[in-house]
């Protein structure tokens, strides 16, 4: 992902903050999702437990950010859309998911406009994974 000219930071790892940062993301994205009523749905189509969600999520932002590959040097290209079609996604998982995220970076105190352009690329790639075309 590219960062827009005006911003201090070579990448949205940078500005983010790093891998720390990363975490603290991704943690409090699982947490929510365990703990909203409001993420039930994203929530039960990740199984009984979330360990492994969290660390290939981790891995994955950290490259698609510009941080480290750590995603691909365990398993290659992402095929996201690929990886992810056994999964039922339609409108609902997918704007759960956006939500669950936003919440996330928002408790997390990202910079807001980071936030906003984040928000936009989650946005076309959620949308994307979606196989199917109703909520």
């Amino acid at each position: 992902m590219q960062i827009e000219e005006k911003s201090p930071f070579n990448t949205p790892f940078e500005w983010i903050g790093g891998e720390p940062a990363v975490r603290a993301v991704v943690d409090r994205f699982y947490d929510l999702m365990d703990l909203e009523p409001a993420y039930r749905l994203l929530r039960e189509r990740h199984g009984s437990t979330l360990e492994e969600a969290r660390d290939k999520l981790f891995w994955f932002l950290c490259g698609w950010l510009g941080g480290a590959a750590h995603y691909e040097t365990r398993f290659g290209h992402p095929r996201l859309r690929m990886r992810h079609m056994p999964f039922s996604i339609g409108i609902e998982e997918r704007d759960q998911w956006l939500a669950c995220m936003d919440q996330a970076l928002r408790e997390t105190g990202v910079d807001p406009v980071l936030r906003e352009r984040l928000g936009r690329s989650f946005f076309q790639t959620a949308d994307w994974m979606r196989n199917r075309g109703n909520g």
